[in-house]
């Protein structure tokens, strides 16, 4: 069974910076791994995609310069460093893992206010 656990959302100032984490369990490498947010009343959207090989990176413009992916295979673990936190980066982060198939963890609140 394909499980994916988030961890690390909360309340931040402006400015401030976050660290999320996302385990995956039950999923043999080589495998996609992606954040996704969700903002009340506003779509799905990509924040960031590490692929599973080359490790190459994908960012949104939004957050480019700001946030920062990281895997440990051994763990198999995904972070997301997020600094520099602005209030539109308000939203639900969700981890998403892909093989074949699409596998999403439960999601973690990220709220930036003063």
């Amino acid at each position: 069974q394909v499980k994916l656990v988030e961890s690390g959302g909360g309340l931040v100032q402006p400015g401030g910076s976050l660290i999320l984490s996302c385990e995956v369990s039950g999923l043999s490498r080589p495998f996609y791994m992606s954040w996704y947010r969700q903002a009340p009343g506003k779509e799905r959207e990509l924040v960031v995609r590490i692929f599973p090989v080359s490790g190459n990176i994908n960012y949104a413009d939004s957050v480019k310069g700001r946030f920062t992916i990281s895997r440990d295979n051994v763990k198999n673990t995904m972070y997301l460093q997020m600094n520099s936190l602005k209030p539109e980066d308000t939203a639900v982060y969700i981890c998403n893992a892909r093989t074949t198939n699409d596998y999403w963890g439960q999601g973690t609140q990220v709220t930036v206010s003063s």
